[in-house]
């Protein structure tokens, strides 16, 4: 990943999600600025960086996910032409936890960032080798101008953060 292609994702981004930019060792403090409690999320499969120290419970009930205001997830791949990040299927509810609650934060390792769908699909080529046969491209909060005016956090959250760690 370059420095180019992360430039070119955080500004895809722009007025579609909010985008933190850390380093593991402030990994806490940082998502301590994006959540908002009750908190929800999945395990981090970074060196480094994990959700113990902070104030998301992992491994949420269902009741637990429907009264979260915040679900932390980690990526599969942020893609940087589209400000896009892949949501890849997991035991651990990773799916459940970005949909239900209002704010999303997906937490992505800027070595993940990708320039373009091109190599999006060439990563996910992999994955879906490995086994990890389902993934969501999400970009932002769900969108529809069905009734004239457009309307965000349609179905699925409504406020979308992206917690880029930059040394994973």
């Amino acid at each position: 990943m370059s420095s180019e292609t992360l430039s070119t994702f955080e500004s895809s981004l722009q007025g579609v999600a909010t985008v933190h930019t850390t380093s593991a060792s402030s990994f806490a403090e940082t998502l301590g600025d994006a959540i908002e409690e009750p908190a929800v999320g999945t395990p981090l499969p970074y060196d480094g960086v994990s959700l113990a120290e902070t104030a998301v419970a992992l491994d949420p009930s269902p009741l637990e996910i429907d009264a979260a205001v915040t679900g932390v997830t980690p990526t599969g791949i942020g893609i940087a032409d589209y400000g896009t990040v892949t949501l890849p299927s997991s035991e651990a509810g990773g799916e459940l936890v970005s949909l239900y609650p209002p704010r999303h934060v997906a937490v992505v390792a800027a070595s993940d960032v990708v320039p373009d769908m091109r190599d999006a699909f060439e990563r996910m080529g992999e994955d879906f080798e490995r086994g990890t046969d389902t993934q969501v491209l999400a970009t932002g909060p769900s969108a529809t101008a069905d009734m004239g005016t457009l309307v965000q956090g349609v179905h699925g959250p409504q406020e979308t953060h992206v917690v880029v760690v930059e040394d994973r």
